[in-house]
């Protein structure tokens, strides 16, 4: 029988035991590469203290491993006792982190809040009590996936990290899924057995690393200004996506992309820019930490656009409108933007549309038609929006039996009131009725509420849209 091979040129995990992890491989690399602090997110069994631990005695280094839910202050720092000017210091013993080179805060989830916030100095700033912590290079950390809400999950107790902590971690590394690995790669990790690893085995970190680094100087030459610009446009992107990222992390991004692109060309030569990038996109996501979703899909597609503004010259519309999160302010540029080409004006209002309000939508499909701005759009997406024109331009017929305890009745007896405060004599308030008279007959206004968001969202869009 044929024997299925595991071992992949330049990769430094693999000799050190740590089988099927090659998508993390690279970001893995620009943690090292970097010292910027790293979380580990994954189920229980993924390896995760197992490879944290091999890359320290791999590395050299002296390192402290601490179970973040059994943790006291005192197994860090050791027990306080007074001198004799008064002052307290802390009598160290064997666990105490000074003179770590490497800290492990596993199960970082199930911390206790208070012991949280003790952490949190030592990961931002390698600083305890005040203090310095000499010789401390690498701060790690682990969890499993944290619950959130009523739904208990697989994990109970695994709780999302504080929004400020996990915005500290530059790295946020979703560990792979056993439905991940290849068929070689299960039957290895299957077979494995505890074992040590020689020093040849640990010499490819040191030269991967070392390669990596070599590498990091080109590409900050190189990417530097590029990588800036991926990630000046990706920000508004990922906001639109509700993907919000803090100035911090637009910072940390922009070091983590030129990182991990060093450390893909270390491990695979010729590897291209934009999916560098989009790999430490991916492994940079505080969110995952928070328990908040990601949708692949909008991150995939944000990362595209930021890509592609990239190629873009500085007096190119387009990336001004790319950089712009707000949807009315995209669509003004756009309206604005006549050079713009038809297939790219298009997909622009699309996106805009889909994202306003019900009410602001409205007022700027009038826009568009008043404009004529609608004759460049491609027939698609023209059609799409003649057809929603057509109901504000015209007077909606419907009827509908509403009886007074329905939310509906009371809706409709809102949107009356509402629509009585406008001026007969003015045209425009006859299209904001007939918007609004649509939205309703289309079940798209509820409550009272919603019927008053969309009659002010198109007053305000109405005017914003003709201000120069």
């Amino acid at each position: 029988m044929k024997k299925e091979s595991t071992s992949r040129p330049g990769s430094w995990l693999e000799p050190l035991g740590l089988i099927g992890l090659q998508s993390i491989e690279a970001p893995l690399l620009a943690a090292l590469l970097t010292e910027q602090p790293l979380l580990l997110i994954g189920p229980h069994g993924t390896a995760k203290s197992l490879l944290l631990s091999r890359v320290a005695s791999a590395l050299g280094l002296t390192f402290r491993h601490y179970n973040a839910s059994l943790l006291n202050f005192d197994d860090l720092v050791g027990f306080p006792v007074p001198t004799a000017d008064r002052t307290l210091e802390y009598l160290k013993t064997p666990a105490a982190i000074w003179g770590a080179g490497a800290v492990i805060f596993d199960e970082i989830s199930r911390c206790r809040p208070d012991i949280q916030n003790k952490l949190f100095p030592i990961i931002h700033e390698r600083k305890v009590q005040g203090l310095d912590i000499d010789g401390l290079r690498y701060r790690w950390a682990a969890m499993n996936p944290p619950t959130v809400g009523a739904d208990e999950g697989d994990y109970a107790g695994s709780e999302p990290l504080d929004r400020a902590l996990a915005d500290r971690f530059a790295f946020v590394v979703q560990m792979p899924a056993w439905a991940e690995f290849s068929p070689a790669e299960k039957r290895a990790v299957i077979r494995s057995q505890t074992r040590t690893f020689g020093p040849q085995d640990a010499a490819r970190l040191a030269d991967s690393l070392a390669l990596a680094r070599a590498f990091l100087k080109a590409v900050e030459q190189d990417c530097a200004d590029a990588t800036a610009d991926y990630v000046f446009a990706l920000m508004p992107l990922l906001s639109q996506a509700n993907i919000e990222l803090s100035p911090r992390r637009a910072n940390l991004l922009y070091q983590a992309v030129l990182a991990v692109h060093a450390s893909v060309l270390a491990l695979q030569p010729g590897g291209a820019f934009a999916d560098s990038a989009l790999l430490a996109l991916r492994s940079c996501l505080p969110q995952r930490a928070e328990g908040l979703p990601v949708a692949e899909v909008k991150l995939l597609a944000a990362h595209r656009e930021a890509i592609r503004a990239v190629s873009l010259s500085p007096q190119d519309p387009l990336r001004a409108i790319l950089a712009t999160a707000e949807p009315l302010e995209r669509f003004k540029l756009a309206v604005r933007a006549t050079r713009l080409p038809k297939g790219e004006f298009s997909r622009v209002i699309a996106d805009a549309l889909a994202q306003m309000p019900t009410g602001a939508r409205e007022a700027a499909i009038v826009h568009l038609f008043e404009t004529g701005a609608v004759g460049r759009l491609n027939a698609a997406v023209a059609s799409q929006i003649g057809e929603q024109y057509r109901d504000i331009a015209t007077p909606a017929e419907f009827s509908e039996t509403l009886h007074a305890s329905q939310g509906r009745y009371q809706a409709w007896g809102k949107l009356k009131d509402l629509l009585a405060r406008l001026d007969p004599a003015d045209p425009r308030a006859h299209l904001q009725a007939n918007a609004l008279a649509s939205l309703f007959a289309k079940k798209e206004l509820q409550t009272p509420e919603e019927a008053e968001r969309a009659f002010h969202a198109f007053s305000q869009t109405d005017t914003l849209v003709r201000c120069p």
